[in-house]
This record gives C-alpha cells, sequence and structure tokens, in this order.
C-alpha cells in the first residue's frame, strides 16, 4: 500500500519551494536585472553596463537567479546571453509592480517626484495614442536600446533609442504629434526624450506603458 504523506509535510514541502523564489526576488539588484530581461535577452556586460554593477556582480546575482529557475542563458561566440525561463515570469513581474504601487505609497510618491522634475510633461494613454496612430496624426518613438526594439515592439513604433536622439531629430517632421514610450512605467527614457523634443519645438507627448502592457491591451480584445 503507498504511504500516504501527512498533511503537514506536504504543506512545509511546498511552501518551502515557493520560499525560494519569495528568497530569489528579496533583492532590489535582482529585481532591476529581470524588469531588463523582460524586454529581451541581454549579455552578462549589457546589464552590468545598464544597472551601474560590476559584471562579477551581475554574474553572482544570475546565478541565484538560475538556482531558482527564473533566468536561462544560451552562449553566442564568447558571449553568454540570458533571457527569462518563462514568459509567465513577464507577467509576474508585472503584477508585482502593480501591487507594490497598490500597497506601498512610497512607490507613486518616488515616481511623481521624478516625473515632476519635467515641465509640462503631458501623458497620453496607449489608449489614445493608437487611436492617434491609425488616424495619422501621431508617431509613436520607441526610445529603448535597439535590441530591445528588434526582441519586441508595439506595432508602428519608430526605433530611436534615447542616445540617438539628437541625432535623429532632423528626420521628424515638427507638423505632427510624436509620442515616445520605453520600458513601461518605471522607466525614464520617454519622460526624458519628450523633454528633449519639446525643448527642440516639437509637440510630444509621454507614453506611460510599454510592450507588455499593449500585448496585455490586445489579449483583452482579441
Amino acid at each position: 500500500m503507498k504511504q500516504e504523506l501527512p498533511v503537514r509535510d506536504f504543506k512545509d514541502g511546498v511552501y518551502r519551494q515557493f520560499a525560494r523564489i519569495g528568497k530569489c526576488l528579496s533583492s532590489d539588484k535582482r529585481l532591476e536585472l529581470m524588469d531588463l530581461l523582460s524586454q529581451g535577452p541581454k549579455s552578462v556586460e549589457k546589464m552590468a553596463e545598464a544597472t551601474g554593477m560590476s559584471v562579477a556582480n551581475v554574474s553572482r546575482h544570475l546565478q541565484i537567479m538560475l538556482d531558482a529557475n527564473l533566468v536561462k542563458f544560451n552562449k553566442k561566440g564568447t558571449y553568454v546571453i540570458y533571457s527569462l525561463a518563462s514568459p509567465i515570469i513577464e507577467g509576474f513581474l508585472n503584477s508585482l509592480w502593480r501591487i507594490c504601487e497598490m500597497q506601498l505609497g512610497d512607490v507613486t510618491r518616488i515616481k511623481n517626484d521624478f516625473l515632476s522634475q519635467f515641465e509640462d510633461l503631458q501623458t497620453l494613454s496607449m489608449d489614445e495614442v493608437l487611436s492617434k496612430m491609425e488616424e495619422g496624426s501621431i508617431i509613436l518613438l520607441d526610445v529603448r536600446p535597439a535590441d530591445e526594439y528588434e526582441a519586441g515592439h508595439i506595432p508602428g513604433a519608430i526605433s530611436v533609442p534615447m542616445e540617438e536622439l539628437h541625432h535623429c531629430m532632423d528626420r521628424l517632421p515638427k507638423g505632427i504629434q510624436i509620442a515616445a514610450y520605453c520600458r513601461g512605467p518605471y522607466c525614464v527614457y520617454a519622460a526624458e526624450a519628450v523633454e528633449t523634443l519639446r525643448r527642440e519645438g516639437f509637440t510630444a507627448f509621454h507614453m506611460e506603458e510599454g510592450v507588455f502592457e499593449w500585448r496585455a491591451y490586445q489579449t483583452q480584445r482579441s
């Protein structure tokens, strides 16, 4: 006869496994690395550059995430390229961001304090931007790095990485509105891009949503 597993042993065992993920997510640096990977695969060197961490520190954090099966990697020449282990992790991260913003007032305060430094920053919702794109009355710029655009972007958006914005402005028409988006609600590139464009005489708007929100929007409509 098969021996039954005591209920307490079952509960202890399964919640102990859940805690492995919780412990992995207890580092702000690991959360930032996972947020970066939600935008597309990246090398250790790229993540170190984006976060201001050393390659050694990034590697240590990635090893912890590997042990929890949250990331995976493959080799491309001499580089090791990491990505999230499953698309479901991206959804989990965005749920975590929303929970934190709802339950922790400091999140909204920090975000609003940062955005308040941009004078007259105007934000359009994704619905408004997509509607204007259908009318042909607005251009949508994706100001993330080019590799993130290639990994996935909102259809119709033009890739203009933040570091290339000044060089590309001569090719942007001033007679049409421009919206800019980046990695989502907690990314700074879009707000910085809009401020730069407005200083140069463009009518520019900030869009808070990113690719994840667009995918969720499409799922709801289908």
